[in-house]
């Protein structure tokens, strides 16, 4: 059963084949199996299990929600109720939520059971999953490899089928770049699309949470419990849900996508920009049409981002004290002592890094030249999306330099490391919907197609994704050994 999508657990379950708690059981059982990925924080057997007994329930009442008995997991990163809500960071691996976010409360109210919470880079800043103070997570195609990050775990569990969807969050590239390094799919929704109550929030103005899924199809459904406007949220927008499903066989004859010479540049690894140029000419057959487009201010979003994300990250983490709640050190002389040491002993060394970063940028005689400019080069870099998104209905390239790298190869070098997300990131100072899906591999290691569309035009993205994984199978690979 670990092999079949969302959709196809789902009909399933409402046609009778299995119980949901059958499959909840068979799903944990993976989960043990494979604890050497160490793709899991907590696992939440008890509640799983009466939660499943509970979908059953409804299923045979007849009237449950389409995803009711679904088991899927939730990245450490949104509060669950009754649950430790860690963000991968010693600094609250004791904190019980007691509340859940929305996005928790959705995919309850859909039916969903939860088996746990998913490992994640420290406080979400990372790009390989080695800043949790879990450790590292092990991609499921190459054990010695990174799954990418920040949401890695919730990547390497669905791409080892321990469940057959995610949540994720995205900041520069959290959901589509371990997507890609991971050979699943992964959909970064519009800012303001999905609430972000209750997402521990990392940079308030960027981050967006997302479904990880096998398949379009499944981001699909999976989005459509999700999404909606949320009044605890004030940067949630009001607008209509459409059905993500109902477009999803569209022909895409006649399509317009656009690829900006920008992505196509020394820094793209030449197998990589050869898998992506397979993966056009498959659109092409399909009847799209190519058109190169320019985005000349893209070149800044790597040096805009690393001023507005750490200082953004600066100020949302000021709130973790030791005073209430959180971890708190031994023994402090005073109020001074406890601040210093509460936070010098619980932060990771990338976490203290960023935190540095955007002090300094926000600092007297430094925000005008440091922040309020990073912020002017975020209108230009949005200004590029909007003029090629006129010209086109979306925009297509790489999402990662090359295939998943070596642990511990990049841990010495941030520079580097920030590199990783080059292709993302402007995405998510712009604000705009962008999902990557499974378009081959080098070397075995699976490589990401990423697709931008315009401001809420995720059926857009969800209907050309889908129409690529009708004539791939790029989607339906597993790894060896979790088969």
């Amino acid at each position: 059963m670990h092999n079949k999508t969302i959709a196809q657990l789902a009909k399933g379950l409402q046609a009778g084949d299995y119980s949901s708690q059958e499959l909840t059981e068979s799903y944990l059982g993976r989960i043990k199996q494979h604890q050497a990925l160490n793709s899991f924080i907590t696992v939440t057997e008890h509640q799983a299990i009466a939660a499943s007994k509970q979908a059953d329930a409804m299923l045979a009442a007849g009237d449950a929600p389409f995803l009711t008995g679904v088991p899927i997991a939730h990245k450490d990163i949104f509060c669950t109720q009754g649950v430790k809500t860690s963000c991968g960071s010693k600094m609250l691996d004791n904190f019980i939520a007691p509340y859940n976010a929305t996005v928790v409360e959705k995919l309850n109210d859909a039916g969903v059971v939860s088996l746990g919470k998913l490992n994640m880079d420290e406080f979400a800043m990372g790009s390989s999953n080695e800043t949790s103070f879990y450790g590292s997570v092990q991609n499921p195609w190459a054990s010695n490899t990174v799954p990418g990050g920040s949401s890695g775990g919730s990547a390497a569990a669905v791409a080892a089928r321990l469940i057959p969807g995610a949540t994720g969050t995205d900041t520069g590239g959290s959901i589509r770049q371990p997507a890609a390094l991971c050979g699943i799919t992964g959909l970064k929704p519009t800012y303001g699309r999905v609430s972000r109550f209750g997402m521990i929030a990392y940079a308030s103005s960027l981050d967006q949470g997302g479904p990880m899924t096998q398949t379009a199809e499944d981001a699909a459904l999976m989005l459509q419990a999700m999404a909606g406007f949320d009044p605890k949220d004030s940067t949630s927008v009001d607008r209509e849900v459409p059905d993500y499903t109902t477009n999803l066989n569209d022909s895409l004859v006649g399509l317009k996508i656009g690829l900006p010479k920008e992505f196509f540049d020394e820094a793209l690894n030449s197998e990589m920009a050869a898998a992506i140029e397979t993966a056009i000419k498959e659109y092409k057959k399909m009847g799209a049409e190519i058109v190169e487009v320019s985005m000349p201010n893209l070149k800044l979003a790597i040096p805009a981002y690393y001023v507005i994300a750490p200082a953004e990250c600066s100020a949302n983490l000021s709130r973790m004290d030791g005073v209430r709640y959180g971890y708190r050190c031994e023994n402090p002389a005073d109020l001074n002592d406890l601040y210093i040491r509460s936070r010098g002993e619980a932060f990771g060394t990338e976490v203290k890094r960023r935190i540095l970063v955007g002090t300094y940028a926000l600092s007297e005689g430094y925000y005008d030249a440091y922040y309020i400019k990073a912020q002017k080069i975020r209108r230009l870099i949005s200004d590029d999306f909007n003029k090629a998104l006129e010209q086109v209905d979306v925009i297509m390239g790489p999402v990662s330099p090359a295939p998943a790298f070596g642990i511990g190869e990049k841990t010495d070098d941030p520079i580097e490391m920030y590199l990783a997300d080059i292709y993302t990131i402007a995405i998510n100072l712009a604000g705009l919907p962008a999902m990557s899906i499974p378009a081959g591999f080098i070397d075995n290691k699976p490589v990401g197609l990423q697709i931008i569309g315009n401001y809420f035009d995720e059926a857009k993205l969800l209907n050309v994704a889908h129409q690529y994984q009708q004539v791939t199978g790029w989607h339906q690979q597993t790894p060896k050994g979790f088969e």
